[in-house]
C-alpha cells in the first residue's frame, strides 16, 4: 500500500450527499488518481457475517438496511471501544491512488486516526445541505440513529478545513469543488 498524497475526510449529516460528493471528487480526480473508501463497508461486512445477514443488501440505500441501522450502530461502537483504528484499518487496506476521499467519516476518533497515521496530508471536509434538501432526498429524523454519535459525533470539536454546501445547486457544487480540488493539486 502506497502511502497517500491527500486523505480527504467527508462527514456530514445523513441525506447531506457525502456519497454524491465523493462521486463527484473522484470522477474529476479520475480513478487512477482517486479512490472513495468507506468506514461503513467494513463495519457492514463484519456485521452481516456476524448476524447472517446479506452483506450487499446492508450496502444500499434500502429499509433492509434501515431495519438494521440502530443494532448496527451499537454493534459498532462496541467495536471501536475494543480498538478505534478497527473499521479505518480495513478501509484503507489496499488503496493505491494518491488521493483516498473517505466518504463517511462519523467519529471524531476516525479523524484522530487518519491524523496520527498519515499527517498533514489529511483534510476535513463537511458536507452540509439544509434539513429542506435532505428531507426533499427522503430524509426522516429518527431517534436512536439522527441523534446519535454516528450522527452527531464531529458536530463540534473539529475544525473542518472545508465546507461543501450541497443543497442541490449543481454550479454552486462545482466551484467549491474546483476550490477544493485546485488546492489538492498543489499535493499531488
Amino acid at each position: 500500500m502506497a502511502a497517500p498524497r491527500a486523505v480527504l475526510l467527508l462527514s456530514g449529516k445523513r441525506k447531506s450527499g457525502k456519497d454524491f460528493v465523493a462521486e463527484e471528487l473522484r470522477s474529476r480526480l479520475g480513478p487512477d488518481v482517486c479512490t472513495v473508501l468507506r468506514l461503513s463497508g467494513p463495519l457492514k461486512e463484519q456485521y452481516a457475517k456476524e448476524h447472517g445477514l446479506d452483506f450487499q443488501r446492508l450496502l444500499d440505500a434500502s429499509a433492509y438496511k434501515e431495519t438494521f441501522r440502530q443494532d448496527m450502530i451499537r454493534w459498532g461502537e462496541e467495536k471501536r471501544h475494543t480498538d478505534p483504528g478497527f473499521f479505518c484499518r480495513a478501509a484503507v487496506e489496499g488503496a493505491l491512488q494518491p488521493v483516498w476521499v473517505v466518504s463517511d467519516t462519523r467519529r471524531l476518533s476516525d479523524v484522530e486516526w487518519f491524523r496520527d497515521v498519515y499527517g498533514d496530508v489529511v483534510q476535513t471536509v463537511r458536507v452540509v445541505a439544509t434539513e429542506e434538501t435532505r428531507k426533499r432526498r427522503n430524509w426522516v429524523f429518527v431517534t436512536g440513529v439522527d441523534d446519535a454519535e454516528s450522527e452527531c459525533g464531529l458536530d463540534q470539536g473539529v475544525a473542518f478545513d472545508w465546507v461543501i454546501t450541497n443543497d442541490g445547486d449543481k454550479v454552486a457544487l462545482g466551484e467549491q469543488l474546483e476550490m477544493l480540488l485546485q488546492s489538492l493539486q498543489r499535493s499531488l
